[in-house]
């Protein structure tokens, strides 16, 4: 049994994130390569949080907040809000540059901000597809309740429902909320799955999971978690897509992929995100 626990990242200007992967003990669970997790954290007004401009080859990310808001950008054209409980699916392709900042509404008051972002590694024969992004509100999520336990299934299918959010491999996202004293069977719903408990220690099939970490469960297997106190839960999983090479922002099967985005970005030869002036540059080359 695998456990993975947490770095702390500082994306700068103070906000600092729990990195879980990638990790020495694992790469990815399923198709994701990638899990931070954000938050809780106040802004006063004048905290600058926003994340400028910065480009993605090979995957895609999935945002999904409990509290705050953002605004997103990218290169394709679109502009949209994020906000607690919708899924922002982004699909980088063969290259997107986006930025994600603080809505002007909520500059001059104080902030609440917590959530998730994660990258799926793309398919081999998908990695040079078009750029998108597709929102799917909150209100389209489905919602099952269980005795003490309400689950939302982001992305997949669990529980007798399926997410609308479509995806070009097999993907499991779920958010759980466990009332105190409360226990739930996790289906076998994917080849590989991890957990996450977010407020307060669970056990899982009687093994203590403090919150904060991620186990990686065994396949096939479908543990009851108990919470003695209240909690919520993240669950993510899928099929797995093999090792993928990791640099920065880009996400490839193919190390020379890697290279050559690097000296895109670093040329500026990606589409820029209308309206903005701004990136974030190409950090130091490794060898």
């Amino acid at each position: 049994m695998t456990y993975i626990t947490p770095r702390a990242h500082d994306l700068g200007g103070g906000f600092t994130v729990r990195r879980v992967l990638p990790s020495v003990q694992r790469q990815a669970i399923g198709p994701f390569v990638f899990f931070d997790h954000f938050g809780p954290v106040t802004a006063q007004p004048g905290d600058n949080h926003d994340v400028r401009p910065h480009p993605h080859i090979g995957l895609a990310t999935v945002t999904y907040l409990f509290e705050g808001a953002m605004m997103h950008r990218d290169s394709t054209g679109v502009v949209q809000r994020i906000e607690p409980g919708a899924i922002n699916w982004m699909t980088a392709g063969r290259g997107i540059v986006h930025s994600e900042r603080t809505p002007d509404d909520l500059r001059a008051v104080e902030r609440h901000s917590h959530g998730f972002q994660l990258w799926s590694a793309l398919p081999a024969e998908h990695e040079e597809d078009a750029p998108s992004f597709v929102h799917t509100p909150a209100s389209e999520i489905p919602v099952v309740q269980l005795p003490g336990v309400t689950v939302r299934v982001l992305v997949g299918s669990a529980f007798g429902a399926s997410s609308p959010v479509k995806t070009l491999s097999p993907t499991l996202y779920l958010a759980l909320e466990l009332e105190a004293g409360a226990a739930v069977t996790l289906p076998a719903a994917a080849v590989e799955r991890g957990i996450y408990s977010v407020d307060a220690a669970v056990s899982v099939a009687g093994t203590p999971l403090p919150s904060g970490q991620m186990q990686v469960l065994t396949e096939g297997e479908e543990p009851v978690v108990r919470a003695d106190a209240a909690t919520r839960l993240m669950v993510l999983g899928g099929a797995p897509l093999g090792y993928r090479f990791m640099v920065w922002n880009f996400v490839s099967s193919r190390k020379e992929r890697i290279v050559q985005a690097q000296a895109d970005w670093e040329a500026q030869r990606f589409p820029m995100v209308p309206g903005e002036t701004e990136f974030i540059p190409l950090p130091a080359r490794r060898p």
